[in-house]
Protein backbone atom coordinates (compact mmCIF):
# COMPACT_ATOMS: atom_id res chain seq x y z
CA UNK A 1 0.00 0.00 0.00
CA UNK A 2 1.12 3.53 -0.53
CA UNK A 3 -0.10 6.81 0.53
CA UNK A 4 1.50 9.02 -1.63
CA UNK A 5 -0.87 10.64 -4.06
CA UNK A 6 -5.03 9.57 -5.39
CA UNK A 7 -3.15 7.40 -8.40
CA UNK A 8 -1.98 4.90 -6.24
CA UNK A 9 -4.14 5.10 -3.90
CA UNK A 10 -5.25 1.81 -2.15
CA UNK A 11 -9.03 1.15 -3.69
CA UNK A 12 -9.89 -0.07 -0.10
CA UNK A 13 -9.02 3.26 1.37
CA UNK A 14 -10.49 5.30 -2.10
CA UNK A 15 -13.96 3.30 -1.20
CA UNK A 16 -13.57 4.21 2.83
CA UNK A 17 -12.71 8.17 2.34
CA UNK A 18 -15.81 8.00 -0.25
CA UNK A 19 -17.87 6.72 2.13
CA UNK A 20 -16.69 9.36 5.06
CA UNK A 21 -17.38 12.35 2.65
CA UNK A 22 -20.46 10.89 1.61
CA UNK A 23 -22.07 11.13 5.73
CA UNK A 24 -21.26 7.47 5.90
CA UNK A 25 -20.31 5.42 9.02
CA UNK A 26 -17.52 2.79 8.83
CA UNK A 27 -15.64 0.44 11.16
CA UNK A 28 -11.89 0.29 10.68
CA UNK A 29 -8.33 -1.25 12.60
CA UNK A 30 -6.42 1.60 15.02
CA UNK A 31 -3.37 0.55 17.19
CA UNK A 32 -5.87 -2.16 19.59
CA UNK A 33 -8.78 -2.43 18.31
CA UNK A 34 -11.29 -2.08 15.47
CA UNK A 35 -12.90 1.75 15.62
CA UNK A 36 -15.95 3.16 14.40
CA UNK A 37 -15.45 6.70 12.29
CA UNK A 38 -16.91 9.38 10.73
CA UNK A 39 -16.21 12.76 10.06
CA UNK A 40 -16.44 14.71 12.80
CA UNK A 41 -18.08 17.92 11.42
CA UNK A 42 -20.64 15.97 10.13
CA UNK A 43 -23.41 15.55 13.03
CA UNK A 44 -25.61 12.81 12.13
CA UNK A 45 -22.99 10.86 11.75
CA UNK A 46 -21.32 11.27 14.82
CA UNK A 47 -25.15 10.14 16.37
CA UNK A 48 -25.45 7.55 14.90
CA UNK A 49 -21.90 5.97 15.99
CA UNK A 50 -23.33 7.07 19.68
CA UNK A 51 -26.45 5.26 19.07
CA UNK A 52 -24.67 2.43 17.61
CA UNK A 53 -22.32 1.73 21.01
CA UNK A 54 -25.16 2.80 23.40
CA UNK A 55 -22.74 5.97 24.43
CA UNK A 56 -23.75 8.71 25.85
CA UNK A 57 -23.13 12.38 24.33
CA UNK A 58 -21.21 13.91 27.25
CA UNK A 59 -18.54 11.43 27.14
CA UNK A 60 -16.84 12.98 24.19
CA UNK A 61 -15.09 11.13 20.92
CA UNK A 62 -11.14 11.23 20.25
CA UNK A 63 -10.03 12.62 16.79
CA UNK A 64 -7.34 11.20 15.21
CA UNK A 65 -5.27 12.10 12.22
CA UNK A 66 -1.98 11.46 10.14
CA UNK A 67 -0.52 14.46 10.69
CA UNK A 68 -0.93 17.00 13.65
CA UNK A 69 -1.44 19.92 11.14
CA UNK A 70 -4.58 18.07 10.08
CA UNK A 71 -6.21 19.19 13.71
CA UNK A 72 -5.75 22.90 13.18
CA UNK A 73 -9.24 24.51 13.24
CA UNK A 74 -10.42 21.41 16.31
CA UNK A 75 -7.41 22.20 18.96
CA UNK A 76 -5.65 24.64 20.32
CA UNK A 77 -2.22 25.43 18.45
CA UNK A 78 -0.32 22.25 19.95
CA UNK A 79 3.41 23.42 19.37
CA UNK A 80 2.49 26.27 22.08
CA UNK A 81 1.39 24.10 24.72
CA UNK A 82 3.25 23.17 27.41
CA UNK A 83 3.96 19.35 26.16
CA UNK A 84 3.90 20.26 22.66
CA UNK A 85 7.52 19.27 21.92
CA UNK A 86 7.13 15.56 23.36
CA UNK A 87 3.29 15.74 21.70
CA UNK A 88 4.65 16.53 18.49
CA UNK A 89 6.97 13.94 18.59
CA UNK A 90 4.38 11.41 19.51
CA UNK A 91 2.14 8.30 17.59
CA UNK A 92 -0.45 6.44 19.33
CA UNK A 93 -0.66 8.57 22.47
CA UNK A 94 -3.89 10.51 22.66
CA UNK A 95 -3.18 13.92 24.06
CA UNK A 96 -6.11 15.79 25.64
CA UNK A 97 -5.76 19.75 24.96
CA UNK A 98 -7.90 22.63 24.65
CA UNK A 99 -10.46 22.93 22.06
CA UNK A 100 -11.05 25.86 19.49
CA UNK A 101 -14.09 27.73 20.24
CA UNK A 102 -16.14 26.18 17.03
CA UNK A 103 -15.16 22.81 18.25
CA UNK A 104 -18.62 20.71 18.28
CA UNK A 105 -20.37 19.57 21.55
CA UNK A 106 -21.11 15.95 20.03
CA UNK A 107 -17.23 16.25 19.60
CA UNK A 108 -16.33 17.73 22.93
CA UNK A 109 -19.38 15.95 25.32
CA UNK A 110 -19.59 20.02 26.38
CA UNK A 111 -16.10 20.32 27.71
CA UNK A 112 -13.40 23.24 26.58
CA UNK A 113 -10.86 20.31 26.17
CA UNK A 114 -10.32 17.67 23.16
CA UNK A 115 -9.08 14.60 22.73
CA UNK A 116 -6.54 13.76 20.05
CA UNK A 117 -4.07 11.34 18.60
CA UNK A 118 -1.77 11.07 15.59
CA UNK A 119 -2.42 7.76 14.38
CA UNK A 120 0.47 5.36 15.09
CA UNK A 121 -0.96 2.91 11.98
CA UNK A 122 -0.64 3.21 8.74
CA UNK A 123 -4.10 2.37 7.29
CA UNK A 124 -5.60 4.61 9.79
CA UNK A 125 -3.25 7.26 8.71
CA UNK A 126 -3.82 6.67 5.04
CA UNK A 127 -7.41 7.41 5.40
CA UNK A 128 -7.37 10.44 7.21
CA UNK A 129 -5.16 11.29 4.32
CA UNK A 130 -8.16 9.98 2.07
CA UNK A 131 -10.55 11.93 3.52
CA UNK A 132 -8.62 15.06 4.02
CA UNK A 133 -9.88 15.07 7.81
CA UNK A 134 -9.40 14.04 11.06
CA UNK A 135 -11.87 11.23 12.00
CA UNK A 136 -14.00 10.45 14.92
CA UNK A 137 -12.37 6.79 16.66
CA UNK A 138 -14.19 4.81 19.07
CA UNK A 139 -13.71 1.46 19.68
CA UNK A 140 -16.05 -0.82 17.27
CA UNK A 141 -18.38 -2.43 20.32
CA UNK A 142 -21.68 -2.01 22.02
CA UNK A 143 -21.49 -0.48 25.78
CA UNK A 144 -20.14 -3.77 27.87
CA UNK A 145 -19.11 -5.42 25.04
CA UNK A 146 -15.11 -6.30 24.45
CA UNK A 147 -14.22 -4.04 21.17
CA UNK A 148 -13.82 -5.84 18.04
CA UNK A 149 -10.55 -6.59 16.95
CA UNK A 150 -10.85 -7.89 13.40
CA UNK A 151 -13.38 -7.19 10.48
CA UNK A 152 -15.16 -10.22 11.61
CA UNK A 153 -15.70 -9.20 15.18
CA UNK A 154 -16.30 -5.84 13.84
CA UNK A 155 -19.63 -7.15 11.41
CA UNK A 156 -20.23 -9.58 14.07
CA UNK A 157 -21.74 -6.82 16.28
CA UNK A 158 -22.75 -4.08 13.48
CA UNK A 159 -23.70 -6.02 10.09
CA UNK A 160 -25.09 -3.39 7.88
CA UNK A 161 -25.63 -0.99 10.33
CA UNK A 162 -22.29 0.26 9.24
CA UNK A 163 -21.51 1.93 5.66
CA UNK A 164 -18.21 -0.32 5.38
CA UNK A 165 -16.16 -2.57 6.85
CA UNK A 166 -12.24 -1.45 6.19
CA UNK A 167 -10.54 -5.16 6.57
CA UNK A 168 -7.11 -4.95 8.05
CA UNK A 169 -5.12 -5.52 11.12
CA UNK A 170 -5.20 -3.67 14.43
CA UNK A 171 -1.49 -3.00 15.54
CA UNK A 172 -0.03 -4.71 18.42
CA UNK A 173 -1.90 -2.67 21.67
CA UNK A 174 -3.76 -5.35 24.04
CA UNK A 175 -6.30 -2.46 24.79
CA UNK A 176 -6.79 1.36 24.31
CA UNK A 177 -4.51 3.78 23.85
CA UNK A 178 -3.16 5.62 26.66
CA UNK A 179 -4.21 9.73 27.28
CA UNK A 180 -1.91 12.26 28.73
CA UNK A 181 -2.74 15.65 29.32
CA UNK A 182 -1.13 18.29 27.16
CA UNK A 183 -0.39 20.61 29.54
CA UNK A 184 1.26 18.60 32.53
CA UNK A 185 1.78 15.38 30.83
CA UNK A 186 -0.39 13.46 33.29
CA UNK A 187 -1.61 10.02 32.60
CA UNK A 188 -5.13 9.97 32.22
CA UNK A 189 -5.61 6.66 31.33
CA UNK A 190 -2.96 4.07 31.06
CA UNK A 191 -2.64 1.91 27.54
CA UNK A 192 -4.73 -1.15 28.45
CA UNK A 193 -6.89 0.32 31.04
CA UNK A 194 -11.08 0.53 30.66
CA UNK A 195 -12.36 4.36 28.20
CA UNK A 196 -12.92 6.56 30.34
CA UNK A 197 -14.88 10.04 29.30
CA UNK A 198 -12.41 12.16 27.74
CA UNK A 199 -12.66 15.08 30.78
CA UNK A 200 -10.63 17.92 32.19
Amino acid sequence: MTENGPADLDPRIARAAGILRSGGVIAYPTESVYGLGCLPENEAAVERILALKGRERSLGVILIAAEWAQFDGWAEELARLPKGDELLQSRGITWIAGAMPGAPDWITGGRRTLAVRRSAHDLASALCRAAGSPLVSTSCNPHGKPPARNAKAARDYFADRVDWILKGECGPLKGPTEIRDATTGAICRREGDEPLAIRQ
